[in-house]
């Protein structure tokens, strides 16, 4: 019987420290969503970061540590965890719904699919919503959604299991939120 709980525990130790997939599979990226965004801005994306969760990487460690079995089979320390985030500032070029400064800092926590290493330089139309505000409803058969790491920034406007509201600025996507937009203030 000892086995069986040290088996268990190792299994609740791999599942919370391990990288994982927060969806069972992603859901479509429902443009509507708009209406739960408090800020709506143009801009380009400067200081982004990936702000990695050493709790995870250390349990991480210490679960191979515990088990031979898994340090065969498991990568040394895997790209990302679910609890890592993004961190970077927005310089605004134009205000689309909201108020927003000259530069808005804002996380952004993409556990469902990870977050990018790089956005790269050009402008983007990027939905924020406060974090204290509702978020989209889920449209997947799962999703596992954690608070948000800094709840008094801004953060990227993403439904459960979709991706997020980043768009090129000059994308299909960006050109029918700017329409909705306009129609929603006429």
């Amino acid at each position: 019987m000892r086995g069986f709980w040290f088996a268990a525990l190792n299994l609740v130790t791999m599942v919370a420290a391990m990288p994982s997939v927060a969806c069972m599979m992603p859901a479509e990226r429902d443009l509507h969503d708009i209406k739960y965004a408090d800020v709506v801005v143009v801009g380009r994306i400067v200081d982004y970061r990936i702000v990695r969760d050493p709790v995870a990487r250390q349990r991480y460690r210490d679960m191979l540590a515990r088990s031979p079995e898994l340090r065969e089979t498991m990568p040394k320390e895997p790209r990302s965890f679910m609890t890592d985030y993004a961190r970077f500032d927005i310089v605004v070029g134009e205000i689309l719904r909201g108020k927003a400064s000259d530069r808005l800092a804002v996380t952004w926590d993409n556990s469902t699919f990870g977050e990018a290493d790089d956005l790269g330089s050009d402008a983007f139309l990027i939905a924020l919503r406060d974090p204290k505000s509702p978020m989209p409803p889920l449209r997947g058969p799962s999703a596992t959604v954690a608070p948000n790491p800094a709840p008094a920034t801004l953060t990227v406007l993403q439904a459960p299991c979709a991706a997020p509201f980043i768009f090129e600025s000059s994308s299909k996507e960006a050109a029918e939120l700017r329409r909705m937009l306009d129609r929603e203030a006429e």
